[in-house]
């Protein structure tokens, strides 16, 4: 990614506080192997100012779309309260497999992490972590679906173990959904359509809205979506 690349991806900017369209494929921080991630190239995104930003909350590798950032201290511990505390709006579009029977519902099911052999995984456990995913369905071809869904909380792989645990695993999706990619591409069809974020007070929310990425297009279109 050249710096050009990055800087084209900025969704919103101001001075405290940047949106961007991660791409997917790209971590967005260091893993324990080291490769390419995304804080390698945050420095394109100064500015100006004396530092680059900084990460204010996460999204998987191979999840694309909106991912905000803080400018400077200040910011990262405001976004990082709104984080925590759930008052950031976040919609993500996944097309998972199959239909749902219901238009709309909402998955109650802790999470555990679970080690095992060949990595972990996020399971639905009692003694996990409260988990909450409201989700909606927004078109279907019969074989895939289209679901927008909102994390009421911001657990690892939440959505992804979430659609996975009533039967619908995300398609592209090597962890939850193996023998899912075959069905629309083998990448994973996640991505964080939009952010909401109440930043200051009485000041209306900022609101930024990732496009689709390429390699969800065709299976958006085949469940409804319009170009």
């Amino acid at each position: 990614m050249t710096p050009e690349d990055l800087i084209a991806r900025v969704l919103y900017r101001d001075a405290s506080m940047l949106i961007i369209d991660k791409p997917a494929g790209l971590a967005v921080h260091a893993g324990p192997k080291g490769g390419d991630h995304l804080q390698l190239y945050l420095d394109a995104l100064r500015f100006g100012l004396p530092r680059a930003p900084e990460l204010a909350h996460r999204l998987d590798r191979e999840t694309s779309g909106c991912l905000v950032l803080g400018r400077h201290r200040k910011a990262l511990a405001g976004l990082g309260d709104l984080f925590a505390s759930g008052k950031v709006d976040k919609t993500y579009w996944a097309v998972v497999v199959g239909k749902p029977r219901e238009e709309t519902g909402v998955i109650d099911l802790p999470l555990k992490k679970r080690e095992a052999k060949f990595g972990w995984r996020m399971e639905s456990d009692r003694s996990g972590l409260a988990s909450v995913t409201q989700w909606r369905l927004l078109g279907s071809d019969g074989r895939l679906s289209w679901l927008e869904c909102k994390p009421l909380t911001g657990r690892t792989h939440q959505i992804r173990a979430h659609c996975a645990a009533i039967g619908h695993p995300l398609v592209g999706d090597a962890i939850y959904g193996r023998g899912t990619g075959t069905l629309a591409g083998d990448r994973l069809h996640l991505h964080s359509r939009a952010v909401t974020v109440p930043f200051q007070r009485n000041k209306p929310a900022i609101t930024a809205e990732a496009p689709v990425p390429e390699h969800m297009r065709a299976a958006l279109s085949g469940c409804g979506w319009l170009l």
